[in-house]
């Protein structure tokens, strides 16, 4: 049976889209024939997130937490044994770790940069890349039997970074039976009453300046009478203290009465907000392949996503509008949405859900990713989902 190890920095809800990724992979990975397990650091909410079915070790960091050096994670590491390494997220003293034990155990080694080398994040805390990038990033990536993408424009992205690399493009997924039983509509108004009667237009994600709330907000105070009987719920984790400037945005915009700010939701909350809204909002900079925008779409919601969200896809099946990452490339998807009938609505979600049993169900994703261990492993010709250099 292969071994497979995935390494991340955080192995919870602090770690934003990647640990649900890296733990959905490892559990759909063993349903397929693997013995699929993670390792990462250590955090309040890592045995809560955990998931029962894959085993997982966890190393407490010291240290900066932007690095996340832990020397209890080489020493977890050192004696075991893969036959697949596969590295998640970049910039972090694990993905050090993730390369070692590859080298060490002579494993195929494979690293996912989950949208880390996308030019607006390339930007970001630009000099301490590029200080990573010269002492250990490129080596790891380089090193790497195939690098994975999670779609076409970031596979550009890999290429320019590395261009010697083997990139398989394989995108996220979602369980659809985590959302087979979903509440009442109206069950979100329970926790906030502010939504009680009112169309909801729900963005989900992280509070972060890449993911475009500003100039979200922006448009919202600018459609008029199209948005009355609508409320904008803003749900997500503050990142970095960006909350307290969207919500002093909001209060100057004067639309805080239509602006409702939930703070992170989890679990059933979760389930609840997206039961709830009548359309999704992620007007973002920068994506890998979004796990908010799937979850949504699976959901049977119409979608307001950018070019920059790099879903296409989406948007071709007529399951999405797709606007500019700005004011008035937000204003316009809004006034389109919120210009439907319900019906209109309801049958873009309806496009948007069968896109998604189609492609991209995590029983799918896992066996493809399965087939390039495999290759890289000696098990014939590379899949069709790979790029040769």
């Amino acid at each position: 049976m292969m071994k497979v190890l995935h390494v991340t920095a955080s192995l919870s809800r602090l770690g934003g889209g990647i640990p649900p990724v890296v733990w959905e992979l490892a559990r759909h990975q063993s349903a397929a024939g693997a013995a699929a397990s993670v390792a990462g650091l250590q955090d309040r909410y890592t045995a809560e997130d955990a998931r029962p079915d894959v085993p997982y070790r966890a190393a407490v960091s010291t240290g900066p937490a932007a690095f996340g050096y832990s020397r209890e994670l080489g020493k977890l590491l050192h004696d075991h044994r893969a036959d697949v390494v596969h590295s998640h997220g970049l910039w972090m003293h694990p993905g050090i770790e993730a390369r070692r034990l590859a080298r060490r155990s002579r494993a195929a080694l494979v690293v996912s940069p989950h949208g880390m080398l996308e030019p607006w994040a390339i930007r970001r805390s630009r000099l301490r890349k590029l200080a990573a990038a010269w002492l250990f990033e490129r080596s790891n990536v380089r090193s790497a039997g195939c690098v994975h993408a999670l779609c076409r424009q970031e596979a550009a992205g890999i290429r320019a970074f590395s261009p010697r690399s083997a990139i398989a493009v394989v995108p996220n997924g979602v369980d659809l039976r985590d959302w087979a039983a979903m509440p009442g509509r109206e069950a979100i108004a329970e926790r906030f009453p502010e939504v009680n009667g009112r169309r909801r237009a729900l963005f989900l994600s992280r509070i972060h300046p890449k993911k475009g709330l500003a100039h979200l907000l922006e448009a919202w105070a600018r459609l008029g009478r199209l948005s009355d009987g609508w409320v904008l719920v803003v749900s997500g984790p503050d990142e970095g203290g960006h909350l307290r400037h969207i919500e002093s945005l909001a209060e100057s915009l004067g639309i805080s009465r239509s602006v409702v700010f939930t703070g992170p939701l989890y679990g059933q909350a979760k389930l609840e907000a997206l039961a709830g809204a009548d359309v999704f909002v992620l007007p973002s900079f920068s994506e890998g392949f979004s796990i908010a925008v799937l979850e949504a779409a699976a959901c049977r919601l119409p979608v307001l996503l950018t070019a920059q969200c790099n879903f296409p896809e989406l948007a071709a099946a007529g399951g999405a509008v797709e606007v500019e990452p700005t004011a008035e490339g937000t204003l316009r998807g809004l006034r389109l949405l919120a210009g439907m009938t319900d019906a209109q609505r309801m049958e873009m979600g309806a496009n948007g859900r069968t896109l998604v049993e189609f492609h991209y169900t995590w029983d799918a994703i896992a066996t493809k990713m399965v087939d390039v261990y495999s290759w890289l492993l000696g098990g014939g010709p590379a899949p069709a989902c790979v790029m040769q250099p």
